[in-house]
């Protein structure tokens, strides 16, 4: 097992794992920070969250990226490479101009960051599933997720901490070059084959599509795809207000910012290594059933903080155990839910086909954002959790169908 797990594969996934994070995360925290400081109102910078679609919309050039390569590199090879170039130049740049005279100049050039950002992820993704075999896939993509996530310390740490030392060019600069690593392991990555490549964009379009529902048949695939959908919901939405929820509570910012960011990103790393490791012994279906049980119960901790949140604020201790179970919780499910996500895809066609997949695993995402605060309002906070816990049962239901227990996985 351990040579398994420090193998040269792994690496890779580590290394991609991190590239493919740290655009999304110079963008989420980094951007709104450097717009922030230099005086732009609230609103022009919640406006910038428009610039994120690409991230949902991936799939729509997927089959461009699936079929076409240049300068004789291969498909994986060429994409990573021209993406990791382009997002190094385009980070550093992003410095350079004060936003308030050169908005204009800011918002084009963080719009190509979203757009190359998810372009590298749907080619990342592809080779990811590409290299890894079955068996290796939980572990793999176990450590992606982990290192995609600890990405987050670079523009949301080192970085903030930088810009108060040094100026914001300079900060922009040495953020981008932590995308130097990736680039160096895709020039030195090896080229796999697929099997029966898209011989046109026409193919490139259709036949992903067409083979994903003629192999698993169309009610396979309204079953798979409903999974993608529901696995995570009650998960999603339970975590989808939750500062104003522990601000609710009287927890002041100070607590929130050490606990959640301490507790809530290292319990979800050690559940995503546990997940992959568990998931070389277990498979992808019984952890599919097994952490997605823990997944499930453990937002049940977010009713145990409202309950006792009316008769004042719960102890630090106790939301410490809240927030370290639920996202132990969350770290052991994704694990598993990507894992599966990259299985049910084609070697010949997985860029689309993961691309594709992982858009919709986005849409509940989309509807928490914009049914939570209502369902709060009508429901309150405790019996909005017992609702988010209702609605994680349909997706395990699902598992019935999707991912049988017994199952036996290929290697």
């Amino acid at each position: 097992m351990l040579k398994e797990i420090f193998s040269k594969k792994m690496a890779v996934c580590m290394v991609t794992g991190f590239a493919s994070g740290l655009p999304l995360y110079i963008l989420i925290n980094l951007l709104s920070a450097f717009l922030r400081k230099e005086g732009l109102d609230l609103k022009v910078i919640g406006a910038f969250s428009l610039i994120m679609f690409p991230y949902t919309w991936k799939f729509l050039w997927a089959p461009f990226v699936d079929r076409f390569s240049f300068f004789k590199l291969g498909r994986r090879r060429f994409w990573m490479m021209t993406t990791q170039a382009l997002l190094i130049i385009l980070i550093a740049i992003l410095g350079i101009y004060n936003p308030k005279e050169n908005i204009s100049f800011i918002v084009v050039v963080s719009f190509l960051i979203a757009f190359i950002s998810a372009t590298q992820d749907i080619v990342i993704d592809a080779y990811r599933r590409e290299f890894l075999s079955e068996h290796e896939l939980g572990l793999g993509n176990s450590i992606f997720v982990n290192a995609y996530r600890v990405a987050s310390l670079v523009p949301g740490g080192l970085s903030l901490i930088l810009a108060d030392i040094i100026s914001w060019d300079y900060v922009f600069f040495i953020t981008s070059l932590f995308m130097l690593p990736a680039l160096i392991i895709s020039f030195f990555v090896k080229e796999l084959d697929t099997l029966n490549p898209p011989r046109n964009l026409k193919e490139a379009v259709v036949l992903p599509f067409k083979e994903f529902i003629s192999r698993k048949g169309v009610k396979g695939s309204l079953l798979c795809v409903s999974f993608v959908f529901l696995y995570k919901l009650g998960d999603s939405m339970a975590t989808a207000l939750a500062t104003p929820f522990y601000l609710d509570l009287q927890y002041d910012l100070t607590t929130i910012g050490i606990v959640v960011k301490n507790v809530g990103l290292w319990s979800t790393v050690a559940g995503g290594i546990l997940g992959g490791i568990f998931m070389l012994k277990i498979g992808i279906n019984k952890a599919l059933w097994i952490f997605g049980f823990g997944q499930v119960v453990t937002i049940l901790g977010f009713v145990l903080l409202a309950h006792y949140g009316q008769y004042g604020r719960p102890s630090i201790f106790l939301l410490a155990i809240v927030i370290g179970a639920e996202s132990l919780g969350a770290g052991l499910g994704t694990a598993a839910f990507v894992s599966y996500i990259a299985r049910e895809t084609n070697k010949a066609y997985t860029a689309t086909q993961f691309a594709l997949l992982t858009s919709f695993s986005a849409v509940p995402r989309t509807i928490c954002n914009a049914t939570t605060g209502y369902l709060v309002e009508g429901l309150g906070w405790e019996n909005f959790f017992y609702l988010c816990t209702i609605l994680a049962i349909p997706g395990m239901l699902l598992l019935i169908f999707v991912a049988p227990f017994r199952a036996k996985s290929a290697d």
